[in-house]
């Protein structure tokens, strides 16, 4: 898979390639018992009567800038939905103070703290890992409530009280890579990766949750400055591997690709990426068809209402991250609806929620914040600016489940 697929699929690290939620405590209980709710559903809470600001902290540009774009748009189709229309809740204005990370951890956390000086109460964003973490304990330390974007890094997940994510974790997208083999057990997987700070950390998710299910996993970590791939890709075909998980980055990936091809590898075995956004489609080339993607979220991957609503308001579709923004802004009403100015209370109020994405029912883990919800199964068909992703599966929340973490102080 592409880095800028790891910000989707498995870690955030180097820039190619992964968030929220009482009037009363028996209105808690009963939306708890309830299960699924919408933002509109929920009781009044308690505030002022001058707008409420939320910060977001995003990728306008530098190497994320795109997936900052599928966010902020779907940030902004998300609190049209769910405030119908007005941007208001309880008759406040939701005020929204933009600001540039440029996917730079310093930049972001400068930018954090000047909001959080302006009186900012929530703040959301991050489509960086690296961003996230260094923002997660400013949020923290300051009792501002953090909704984390894309980035996918596991850290986020029981960070601290005050942070949680709209997207998913690498741990779900290694979930659902190893849901093309069925039981692990015994099973050869190779990881087929760039040896790089980010190869490596495909290396380790891929052991860790396949290689914990009792798969055998090596890796073959290929020099980042590698033009010629066919003595790797002749490697992967001795080897015979059961699943091959290949996670790669940068300008060299059709020719990777092609080699792997040539050698015969995709034919005879099980090759797992992950599907990044539309713009990469063509990078797989005649090999696309031949590979099994993994997905956060690709246009078309569902049709709920939620789906149609961001589908609507969004110029040119939805993409990889669009759910990551409709989810933070559903998140953001919830917690002001909920809490009015005291982030107390929206954190209680975000704990435990359910409510209906764009991916389907999300739901958010009371012990860590984890983001529990479906993942997909695509095959890419045609190739090309012609190829377009299908759906094979949609996986259940509860297939691609990861474990709890305790929460940090």
């Amino acid at each position: 898979m592409s880095e800028r697929s790891r910000l989707h699929s498995f870690a955030d690290n180097a820039g190619l390639s992964r968030r929220v939620f009482v009037a009363s405590t028996v209105a808690a209980a009963m939306l708890a018992a309830a299960g699924c709710s919408s933002p509109q559903e929920a009781a009044q809470g308690n505030g002022g009567d001058g707008p409420v600001k939320v910060g977001l902290v995003y990728s306008q540009s530098g190497a994320l800038a795109s997936y900052g774009k599928q966010y902020i748009d779907g940030f902004k189709a998300g609190l049209a939905q769910a405030t119908n229309g007005t941007n208001k809740v309880n008759g406040r204005t939701v005020e929204l103070l933009e600001a540039d990370d440029a996917g730079d951890p310093a930049k972001a956390v400068s930018a954090a703290k000047d909001l959080i000086g302006k009186g900012v109460k929530i703040l959301a964003g991050s489509a960086s890992s690296g961003v996230a973490l260094q923002v997660a304990p400013v949020a923290a330390q300051d009792k501002t409530l953090f909704i984390s974007g894309p980035a996918a890094t596991d850290g986020i997940t029981g960070v601290n009280r005050y942070t949680f994510r709209s997207g998913r974790q690498s741990y779900q997208d290694v979930l659902a890579a190893k849901s093309f083999i069925g039981d692990a057990k015994d099973k050869k997987v190779v990881v087929f990766a760039q040896d790089s700070a980010f190869g490596k950390a495909n290396e380790a998710a891929v052991t860790a949750v396949i290689g914990g299910a009792g798969a055998k996993v090596s890796a073959i970590l290929v020099p980042a400055s590698a033009t010629d791939f066919t003595p790797f890709a002749s490697q992967v075909s001795t080897a015979k591997p059961d699943l091959l998980f290949v996670a790669w980055a940068g300008t060299t990936a059709t020719a990777m690709w092609g080699a792997l091809d040539q050698q015969g590898v995709l034919s005879s075995t099980t090759v797992v990426t992950g599907l990044d956004q539309k713009a990469s489609y063509p990078v797989f080339g005649a090999a696309g068809e031949k590979i099994s993607f993994l997905s956060h979220y690709f246009d078309g991957a569902t049709s709920n209402d939620a789906a149609k609503a961001a589908g609507a308001k969004i110029t040119g579709g939805l993409d990889l991250f669009s759910p990551d923004g409709f989810n933070a802004a559903q998140m953001v009403v919830r917690a002001i609806t909920e809490g009015g100015d005291d982030v107390e209370k929206m954190v209680t109020a975000l704990e435990g929620w359910s409510f209906d994405g764009v991916k389907g029912k999300m739901t958010i883990r009371k012990e860590d914040h984890a983001m529990i919800q479906p993942m997909f199964q695509v095959k890419l068909v045609g190739t090309g600016p012609a190829a377009k992703p299908q759906l094979v599966k949609e996986l259940a929340p509860e297939d691609v489940t990861p474990p709890a973490v305790a929460m940090k102080p």
